[in-house]
């Protein structure tokens, strides 16, 4: 189970090593940890390294919380994808920061809403743009595609050939971006990305975004939450919760659906959903917001 720091769990955890992608022909360092690898054990997947599971492992022991967060993001993706697809006619998506394919994936989720839906992937790990074949497998009427970019620059994705080729600017898009943010330090300038992702976006656009919690209000709980940062700072990762007025500043510019910016698993809970977390939960902040 993802999150188990016992020694059974490191064992089930260098068990997964003979099943995670080859490395020749990539350049990848297995011996530093990654944040989407250390996403895909928190989810229970099997496409990380030692190094990998270690990390992840030392965050789980400070921070249990972070397993049901990791969690809470799947499940708000996939009901926010319904959610604008369903209410709102969104045909179109842009998932920035992907990750290890994980299903359902955005696409299976949209286009079995509607078939037509066009979907593009970006992100910037090299094993991710391995596994990207996982995410064009696109129904007949719609159709999928994969960009290796940063988000940290924009202009790469919004000008790329991938794009432009699958997704019509002068139509709607939801962009998604998703427990992305927290990975971008101030002096990146992420408020200025997302105005520059959301800029050339038809009117009618939407910005699902979740973030990493500063806030915490337990004291105890919140020292444990800097020690969490300091274990991916080891590892080479920039790891930058903000609050909730720092996170608000996303949306300035935008028209947040109700219920507004809150929990990601008090954005339009599933009243069918088998489990539910307590309503005080700490998962991430999350909004979604329409462009006028």
């Amino acid at each position: 189970m993802a999150g188990d720091g016992s020694a059974q769990g490191k064992d089930a955890a260098r068990a997964n090593a003979p099943d995670a992608p080859r490395t020749d022909a990539l350049q990848v360092d297995v011996t530093k940890p990654h944040s989407a690898r250390m996403y895909d054990y928190y989810l229970g997947g099997k496409t990380h390294y030692a190094a990998d599971a270690e990390a992840a492992e030392a965050v789980v022991a400070k921070l249990p919380q972070i397993v049901q967060a990791a969690r809470a993001n799947r499940d708000f993706m996939a009901r926010a994808t319904r959610t604008l697809s369903r209410e709102y006619g969104i045909r179109q998506f842009l998932d920035i920061g992907t990750g290890i394919p994980t299903e359902p994936n955005l696409h299976q989720i949209a286009q079995a809403e509607a078939p037509e839906a066009r979907v593009v992937y970006t992100d910037n790990d090299p094993i991710v743009l391995q596994y990207a074949r996982a995410l064009l497998h696109s129904t007949p009427e719609g159709r999928t595609a994969y960009l290796h970019a940063d988000v940290t620059r924009p202009e790469t994705i919004i000008q790329s050939p991938e794009l432009r080729g699958t997704l019509d600017l002068n139509l709607p898009v939801a962009v998604s971006v998703n427990a992305l943010f927290h990975f971008v330090p101030d002096e990146l300038g992420p408020y200025d990305i997302v105005e520059a992702l959301m800029e050339p976006l038809a009117p009618g656009s939407f910005l699902c975004l979740t973030h990493g919690i500063g806030d915490i209000p337990d004291e105890e709980l919140s020292e444990r939450a800097s020690d969490v940062i300091g274990i991916y700072k080891r590892g080479g990762t920039a790891f930058v919760p903000r609050t909730r007025a720092e996170v608000s500043r996303f949306f300035e510019k935008l028209e947040l659906l109700e219920p507004g910016l809150t929990m990601a698993h008090l954005w339009r809970p599933d009243p069918e959903a088998a489990e539910r977390l307590p309503d005080d939960a700490l998962t991430l902040h999350t909004g979604v917001a329409r462009k006028p």
